[in-house]
């Protein structure tokens, strides 16, 4: 305990320093804080400096945009000097354009002139042509050429394209080919499904052909359908074996042969609807399959 004690005793000497670390330690937090507050106080007039300066900015911003939104009246564009075409927004290369155009004694006598000499873009065009202001003359001429035109336009709308409807059961390869969408494989295959077929009986069996896509079969529709229908001869349903049903290219042999089987098992059939109940029978073209059987007993 008593050398604990020990470590608090202090001579006179040793308190004496020991007040005067202290008395500078003070005067050290003194001068720190004043140092501190003026830092803050420049950080923030350097702020107020910054915030002058951007509005300043703004102000020139603002004063050049006036100069721009210079109001325009009705003017000659051949006549655009270097300055006006500045503030019409065009550029050192179109303007070149221009008086190059004028230096060979030539005039623009309308925005679509003034367009093709310039190359000015639709929308300054748009922007600036209201302002145009030529001749009485160039108008006069611009009103003829325009009737000229409109009266071909209407002779042209006129005209209704005249399709004739062609039978697709004599179509040729090349005739499916004029087609939108039909190529020569696609076209190739229509003929083969037709033949195998023995011919369309129904324009709609376009849709059966492999690859054949919607919108190029309703296309299809306005140029050919089932003039004349093959004569075929229907399979009889009740009395046809299974290699006979499977000749139609719409029903498999395994299928055939369930018709068969359902037959024998329920007797003859009263209805082509009833093939719908034999299991895998391509019910989403029955009435496609029923213009190629019958039910005679």
């Amino acid at each position: 305990m008593k050398n604990f004690k020990s470590h608090f005793v202090f001579n006179k000497e040793q308190r004496s320093g020991i007040f005067f670390l202290l008395v500078l330690i003070i005067i050290f937090q003194i001068i720190y804080s004043f140092v501190k507050t003026d830092f803050f106080n420049y950080s923030v007039n350097n702020l107020t400096y910054d915030k002058e300066l951007q509005l300043n900015i703004d102000s020139l911003k603002q004063k050049s945009l006036e100069i721009k939104s210079v109001k325009v009246y009705p003017f000659n564009p051949n006549y655009i000097t270097d300055y006006k075409g500045y503030v019409l927004g065009l550029s050192v290369t179109e303007i070149d354009r221009l008086h190059t155009f004028r230096a060979k004694n030539k005039y623009i006598n309308s925005a679509i002139e003034f367009q093709k000499v310039t190359k000015v873009s639709d929308s300054l065009l748009n922007q600036i042509s209201p302002y145009f202001k030529f001749p009485e003359w160039t108008k006069k001429k611009e009103n003829n050429i325009s009737n000229v035109d409109l009266s071909s336009f209407k002779n042209k709308t006129n005209k209704k394209e005249r399709i004739v409807i062609k039978d697709i059961n004599t179509a040729t390869v090349q005739d499916l080919q004029a087609i939108k969408g039909i190529g020569v494989t696609l076209s190739t295959r229509i003929i083969k499904f037709r033949d195998m077929l023995g011919g369309f009986l129904d324009i709609n069996q376009l849709y059966d052909v492999y690859g054949l896509e919607k919108d190029v079969v309703k296309r299809t529709f306005k140029y050919y359908t089932v003039v004349n229908k093959p004569n075929i001869n229907l399979i009889n349903i009740n009395t046809a074996n299974a290699s006979e049903i499977a000749k139609l290219i719409y029903i498999k042999y395994g299928i055939a042969k369930r018709i068969v089987e359902y037959r024998d098992k329920n007797g003859s059939f009263t209805s082509l609807n009833d093939l719908t109940k034999i299991e895998g029978f391509p019910s989403n073209k029955t009435d496609r399959i029923k213009l190629y059987l019958t039910l005679v007993k």
